[in-house]
């Protein structure tokens, strides 16, 4: 099957929950998370915000750290402090871009959401591309980043084109999974 129809069949998945469904299994990611070794030793960590029912993380925000969430502009991400949202690019809520940015250099880990991965790491997006350009940067590539998502969406494998970038651990609504097979 194509990625583009593996896309509509798991964002229908997971439009398809119930909000409660959704509250509580998203509630529970973030318990995962927030005992992680990863979030836990991490200083300056990127989010996003939920958009089509991906997990909610915004309880996260909660912790003392520096969040940052994706500004669009053209066709890359920009990462600003959290703080005063607006609809942006695709509805998505984004940070205002006055808020102050935050430097490659700073981010110990990026929070990525995905509509469906595998139990390698490599990661199904809605198909622009943002995240695959960003992880194809330099000072990209080494960053520390967990996939998010619901348990249904995390298959044993789907075709792969070759400029996508495993992800170093995947989180759902059953646990957080580090020991990929790379």
């Amino acid at each position: 099957m194509n990625k583009s129809d593996l896309r509509k069949i798991y964002l229908q998945k997971r439009l398809s929950l119930s909000q409660v469904e959704w509250k509580s299994k998203s509630h529970e990611i973030v318990e995962h998370l927030k005992i992680s070794e990863l979030v836990r030793s991490s200083q300056t960590i990127l989010s996003y915000c939920s958009f089509r029912q991906e997990p909610d993380l915004s309880e996260l925000l909660t912790l003392p750290k520096i969040w940052g969430l994706p500004r669009c502009v053209d066709q890359s991400l920009f990462w600003h402090v959290a703080g005063n949202l607006r609809s942006g690019k695709f509805g998505i809520q984004e940070p205002d871009p006055d808020s102050p940015q935050i430097n490659v250099s700073e981010v110990d880990l990026i929070l990525v959401p995905c509509v469906m991965c595998d139990r390698k790491g490599y990661r199904l997006g809605y198909g622009g591309g943002f995240y695959d350009r960003l992880f194809s940067q330099p000072e990209w590539r080494e960053k520390k980043a967990i996939g998010i998502l619901f348990d249904f969406a995390v298959v044993d494998e789907f075709a792969i084109d070759e400029w996508d970038q495993p992800l170093n651990a995947i989180c759902t609504e059953s646990g957080l999974y580090s020991q990929l097979n790379h």
